[in-house]
């Protein structure tokens, strides 16, 4: 056999063997580039949030089925939100450390786990039970999304991530609340349905995921990163330092409506239909949206201070709704808390990712939401308490008071330790 001969029967045994042997494992999933899995990370934040603002138009089903008190909605509300805290404290940098996509394919499964358990609750211990699972996966996903979405980001369109970080929470618990709220005057067994629908959405989401570039630099230390701790970037400490009380204000606001907001509609107006309850947080969250592309021409700083302003008339306007058994005050007073909520959030994180380096994105955007669901939780579990012993009206006056003062004190430390930008 000639050497030409040789050469042409070795092309074409291998041209055989190229068609025949498996792809190699990095062509065997198509990738997704950065133009889709931006909006990839984008839906899952918001997805995360819409099924943590889901039960909250379904407590007043739970409520008449299984006879709990205002108390423990609180207790099952705040199950998610403390565990959720309690795994940014340890978890909300795993990210850096394992990569963005091995840990956001577990939380996802481990959301759509959550909603497995919702579906099939029998009772308030398995709320509960559904809420600590929820509480680990979002804890763990919303670090890992949030960063991801900064590392996705478009060179040539710069803000637009810490401009969904702002947006996508707010959307997403609007969406939730609003879907939520339609299934139960619409479909059948909403108590289900609605999770049904959620887990059908993770796994589709989990599954989406594996089609992305890794983006983070996995190195060693994931052990290490769960001992408990705030990971702010050095030099994003001042601006948290600065926006604390209204952060705190704006997301107590939140824990308010979120957790309440149903038994407060009632009260205001006993005979109204049960999605009511569900559309005065939706009324909060969408404002809060609308606030957040408002606040985009602002500097960080005006923004923050200007949405930390109007908290004050909305817990004012909140207050006087039982008062004058005005639902159109109820929704005002909503409406301008939503809107000082989604500017306070959007001028927080410009600020406070702004001089973030990339290793330290996801470190400082869990110590932000650590701070913010502590505000959501706690004064939550302390206003169903107040409830139970004095009244939701008693509850309110308190509420309101704690956050027009925050807010004051926000706004003093605002102008007499200005911030950059």
């Amino acid at each position: 056999m000639c050497l030409t001969q040789s050469v042409c029967f070795r092309h074409e045994r291998c041209s055989v063997l190229s068609v025949l042997a498996p792809p190699s494992p990095s062509r065997r999933l198509p990738v997704l580039g950065r133009r889709s899995a931006f909006p990839l990370h984008a839906s899952i934040l918001a997805a995360l949030l819409a099924a943590s603002s889901a039960p909250t138009p379904l407590y007043a089903l739970y409520q008449a089925e299984w006879h709990f008190s205002a108390l423990t909605v609180t207790v099952v509300f705040s199950a998610y939100a403390l565990t959720l805290l309690g795994t940014l404290l340890t978890a909300g940098t795993l990210s850096d450390h394992l990569g963005r996509r091995p840990v956001l394919i577990g939380a996802l499964l481990a959301e759509a786990a959550a909603m497995a358990v919702f579906a099939t609750a029998q009772g308030v211990t398995a709320l509960i039970a559904a809420r600590i699972l929820q509480g680990l996966a979002t804890g763990v996903a919303t670090s890992a999304a949030g960063a991801a979405l900064l590392d996705f980001e478009d060179p040539g369109r710069p803000g637009r991530a810490t401009l969904a970080n702002g947006i996508t929470p707010v959307a997403g618990m609007a969406a939730g609340v609003l879907a939520s709220t339609a299934l139960v005057q619409y479909a059948p067994a909403p108590t289900r349905t609605v999770y049904l629908l959620l887990l059908l959405l993770f796994t589709a989401q989990a599954a989406a995921v594996l089609l992305t570039t890794e983006t983070a630099h996995p190195h060693s230390g994931a052990w290490r990163s769960l001992r408990p701790g705030i990971a702010v970037a050095p030099a994003s400490r001042p601006a948290m330092r600065l926006l604390a009380p209204g952060v705190v204000a704006a997301w107590a606001l939140g824990g308010f409506y979120s957790s309440l907001g149903p038994s407060l509609a009632r009260l205001v107006a006993p005979h109204t239909s049960r999605a009511t309850g569900g559309l005065v947080f939706f009324t909060l969250t969408a404002a809060a949206g609308l606030a957040v592309l408002a606040a985009r021409p602002l500097s960080p700083r005006t923004a923050s201070a200007a949405g930390a302003a109007v908290l004050i008339p909305g817990a004012l306007l909140t207050l006087s709704a039982p008062h004058l058994h005005s639902l159109p005050a109820l929704f005002a007073g909503t409406a301008l808390a939503g809107t000082g909520f989604g500017a306070v959030t959007q001028g927080a994180l410009r600020l406070l990712l702004a001089p973030a380096a990339p290793d330290e994105r996801a470190g400082t955007l869990a110590a932000y939401y650590v701070l913010s669901y502590l505000a959501m939780s706690i004064p939550a579990v302390l206003a169903g308490l107040l409830t139970n012993l004095y009244g939701l009206q008693t509850a309110v006056y308190l509420y309101a008071a704690t956050v027009i003062l925050l807010t004051l004190t926000g706004l003093v430390r605002s102008v007499r330790q200005p911030a950059t930008g």
